[in-house]
């Protein structure tokens, strides 16, 4: 049981986003980047950030955990609503989708490509593998070499795709050497199934262990307005160039609500969940938020979002 993921860890909650990055000055011992760049209402179209160095998206992004079935198990109550909150996020301009095999299991895999595929060019699907869904609520670690490479080449297959643009260890396997588990990612890129490798909580040491074997282009832990755990792991990714992808950006299940947070979002109207999000991609330029619902309403409220502006002293404020 030690190794065992909670059902809350991966359970996340709808929530808006905003794309502003603020202008001048240190906050909470970053530098906060000069000039304010809004991704234009509807389209998600800017700014972007380059994967890998090549693999260019849109910094809103969507997580495809919640089109699944409660508890992230099973097929949704609602199939065609599924397929089109996916097409409805591509119509908007999204163009990283980010999965895994776990979700599900393998349904949120199946549902991207009965909705998507032929993929439209630029669209990038990022999936993750390594762990396994025993039963509803249950996440447990699996990075054996064999394992991982039969993940890869089943996650090809559900979602039609001859490479995977950006494949993820979805956490180190205590049981396992990381040398091992990213050894078989290894032999798959090298194979042509994956362009390029990102990591799933995991520490800074860790991102640099794993560097060692290969080379990784992404991050994706759980990070958060109430949940700084990874600012190291943030300042890691920033320093390399590395994409980092929050999960629970808005809390997950517990509360990032706070006075501050209050009195922001009725300054401006908005959600706190769209303001707490605001508030990630102000932290930094290689932050990358992937919002789900299962609601078009929502995913349409999420995009429209991104026209939110945060003045410096509200975001200084939010940093407390």
């Amino acid at each position: 049981m030690d190794n065992m993921i909670t059902r809350r860890r991966f359970v996340g909650m709808s929530a808006a986003t905003g794309a502003a990055i603020l202008a001048g000055g240190k906050i909470a011992g970053s530098t906060v980047r000069a000039g304010l760049a809004l991704i234009s209402p509807g389209a998600a179209t800017d700014p972007a950030f380059k994967i890998g160095g090549d693999l260019e998206v849109n910094r809103l992004g969507f997580g495809a955990m919640r089109i699944t079935g409660e508890g992230i198990w099973g097929w949704p109550p609602d199939r065609a609503n599924a397929l089109k909150v996916l097409k409805r996020a591509v119509e908007l301009g999204v163009n990283l989708i980010d999965t895994a095999d776990a979700y599900g299991p393998e349904t949120s895999e199946l549902l991207i490509a009965e909705a998507l595929h032929p993929y439209p060019k630029g669209l990038i699907i990022a999936t993750k593998g390594g762990l396994t869904r025993p039963g509803p609520g249950n996440w447990v670690p699996n990075g054996h070499a064999d394992y991982l490479k039969g993940c890869v080449d089943k996650s090809l297959k559900r979602l039609r795709l001859d490479r995977i643009d950006l494949y993820q260890l979805h956490t180190v396997d205590p049981k396992v050497p990381m040398e091992e588990s990213l050894g078989a990612l290894k032999e798959m890129q090298s194979a042509g199934k994956i362009r390029h490798v990102g990591l799933s909580n995991v520490s800074p040491e860790q991102i640099a262990r794993a560097r060692k074997v290969l080379p990784i282009v992404s991050v994706q832990n759980r990070y958060n307005l109430g949940d700084r755990k990874s600012e190291k792991a943030i300042d890691y990714c920033e320093k390399e160039n590395l994409g980092f992808l929050p999960w629970f950006p808005v809390g997950g299940g517990r509360s990032v609500k706070s006075a501050a947070l209050d009195a922001v979002s009725k300054a401006h109207g908005v959600t706190v969940y769209q303001v707490a999000l605001a508030w990630l991609l102000q932290r930094s330029p290689v932050m990358l938020p992937i919002p789900g619902t299962s609601n078009i309403q929502h995913l349409e409220d999420n995009v429209a979002a991104a026209k939110l502006k945060l003045t410096p002293e509200e975001w200084k404020t939010l940093a407390g």
